[in-house]
């Protein structure tokens, strides 16, 4: 008996939805199909920006491969001017590699000049990648080296020497041979030294600093080192004929 009246009850209650249910649908299946429309149309509209945004990113990387390949090919101007395209219509990002890549195509081309004049722009443009701006600035100190006196290369370089830079290796050995070039003994010493230890120094720069500090040593020991002694020259004779003597009748007075 009491089975039964668990079922009528079971039974009684699922009515009770099914009608609660249905008068919620007759009331908002508006809402209801308004919200999932809604939801659908979010979805689509998701995938679609989804597939249209890896479909640009494609686009951006042939691009981005064929001005390599131009530059590669040492086809520069062409090179040049793909990578322009990609920098003005390319995210800051994007933008800012193709600047890059821009001002690598001019240098490996042996134009200096307009190799120095892109890493400066890239150097300077607040929208850049701090990452890319400080490479750049130390592209353009090390191309500035013999134009450039010492003072500019250490405004330009000292940033990048810190500890938490991770081009302080690099910045640490360039300040050292301008200090060096400009006779700043000590100061070259302070740049260079440290990274005869310095796990992150190549063995080409090790090998770099050794000669340069070598040079440094050599003109410490010349100042420092006693005038060679003068040994006195011994007397030359006097010619025949040409002694001090006395006449011979000097003695006889």
């Amino acid at each position: 008996m009491a089975d039964d009246r668990d079922s009528l009850l079971r039974e009684v209650e699922e009515e009770l939805r099914r009608e609660q249910m249905q008068k919620i649908w007759e009331r908002y299946n508006g809402l209801i199909l308004g919200g999932v429309a809604l939801i659908v149309l979010a979805v689509g509209g998701y995938k679609w920006l989804e597939s249209r945004r890896i479909a640009d990113a494609e686009a951006r990387g042939a691009e981005f491969t064929a001005a390599v390949q131009l530059s590669n090919d040492k086809k520069t101007d062409e090179a040049v001017a793909a990578f322009q395209k990609i920098a003005d219509t390319g995210s800051s990002g994007v933008a800012s590699l193709a600047k890059l890549h821009i001002a690598g195509a001019h240098l490996k081309a042996g134009k200096t000049d307009e190799a120095l004049v892109a890493f400066e722009r890239l150097a300077n443009d607040a929208s850049a990648d701090q990452l890319l701006k400080n490479y750049a600035q130390l592209q353009v100190a090390s191309l500035k080296m013999s134009t450039s006196d010492f003072t500019d290369i250490q405004n330009r370089l000292s940033p990048l020497a810190a500890d938490s830079s991770p081009f302080k290796t690099s910045a640490n050995e360039l300040l050292g041979i301008a200090a060096f070039k400009a006779g700043n003994l000590e100061i070259a010493r302070k740049h260079l030294e440290p990274l005869l230890i310095d796990p992150a120094a190549s063995q080409a720069i090790q090998e770099r600093i050794k000669i340069v500090l070598a040079e440094i040593a050599a003109i410490e020991i010349a100042k420092v080192a006693p005038p060679p002694a003068v040994t006195p020259s011994p007397s030359t004779p006097a010619p025949p004929g040409t002694a001090d003597t006395k006449p011979a009748d000097a003695d006889k007075k």
